[in-house]
């Protein structure tokens, strides 16, 4: 495709996030009020101005190129950066505020998720957290579906993790390092241990998150997935997960961060194992994050940090 010496416009940069957050040229045309052909003539022009296919057209809508999908991580960090200039010095109104996190079941990035929309500054905002299976987290952060992930490595899963992720054009980024627990219900007898073992676990249910299609070991989010468990339950959600705790004496394994506020019900407990669970967020290789990201996992180490885990980065 020739490349054209004219810039590119803020405006085709806000037709260009809509098109891609829709999958559709004629449902962001609808959404801004725009002439569908129009949009279309401007998203042609867009790819003529940079040079590169951005969108892949089909019968059913629209994908991102490789392309597009960095070229829309810039994007938006323009259109985040002209939206502060214009309230700082123009008297505008915060702009809408739009920010996706793809998560590991975890509590603390939950909780880090209600304090971050708290702090929010903006009268309007269009926020999402999904909290999925580990192969599905990699996938919304390579098409920008979500802007970043929160998953855990650990030295049984990093080779295979970190090939994934080069492969997809992403990056791990430590956050912090925890010592295996449990989680079990306040009733069950294992809670009042002041650590427990493995031979403590071996006639409860142990409960592990399901992984799809993609439920191998390596994309597990528990650590010793590869030992055998007599009793073995896999749900999909943290409410089922929890109220199985309650309900069957069960266990899950995981960092051993918990908020009471959230969870008031679950205690952690150490595990007594030579493990150790890595856990970071995941980008975009090439592209740098939003300020609103940014805020979002300073809420992350704010959280954490009041449990006497160990920040790295």
């Amino acid at each position: 495709m020739a490349r054209r010496t004219s810039g590119v416009t803020l405006q085709q940069l806000h037709y260009f996030i809509e098109v891609a957050a829709e999958g559709s040229i004629s449902a962001a045309a609808e959404l801004l009020y725009v002439a569908q052909p129009t949009m279309s003539a401007a998203m042609k022009d867009l790819e003529a101005r940079v040079g590169r296919d951005l969108l892949v057209r089909s019968a059913r809508g629209v994908a991102l190129t490789t392309d597009g999908t960095e070229f829309l991580g810039y994007a938006r960090q323009v259109v985040e950066q002209v939206a502060l200039l214009e309230q700082r010095y123009l008297g505008r109104p915060p702009s809408r505020r739009l920010l996706g996190v793809s998560a590991q079941h975890y509590s603390f990035a939950v909780d880090a998720f209600v304090r971050m929309v708290k702090r929010s500054d903006a009268a309007e905002y269009e926020f999402s957290l999904r909290e999925t299976r580990t192969f599905d987290i990699i996938e919304d952060v390579r098409t920008l579906r979500s802007e970043l992930g929160i998953v855990y490595r650990n030295d049984f899963n990093r080779d295979v993790l970190d090939k994934l992720l080069r492969d997809s054009g992403l990056a791990f980024h430590p956050l912090f390092l925890a010592e295996p627990h449990i989680f079990v219900a306040r009733k069950n007898p294992l809670a009042t241990l002041g650590r427990a073992t493995l031979a403590d676990l071996a006639d409860l249910p142990r409960l592990t998150f399901d992984q799809g299609a993609n439920n191998s070991f390596y994309f597990a989010e528990e650590i010793l997935s590869t030992l055998s468990s007599r009793r073995e339950i896999r749900v999909s959600d943290r409410a089922t997960i929890f109220n199985l705790m309650i309900g069957l004496d069960g266990y899950t394994i995981s960092t051993g961060i918990i908020s009471d506020d959230l969870d008031p019900e679950i205690v952690a407990v150490p595990l007594d194992v030579d493990e150790r669970i890595e856990i970071g967020w995941i980008g975009h290789a090439a592209i740098p994050l939003t300020e609103l990201a940014q805020t979002y996992l300073a809420e992350v180490r704010s959280v954490v940090a009041g449990f006497g885990v160990t920040l790295l980065g």
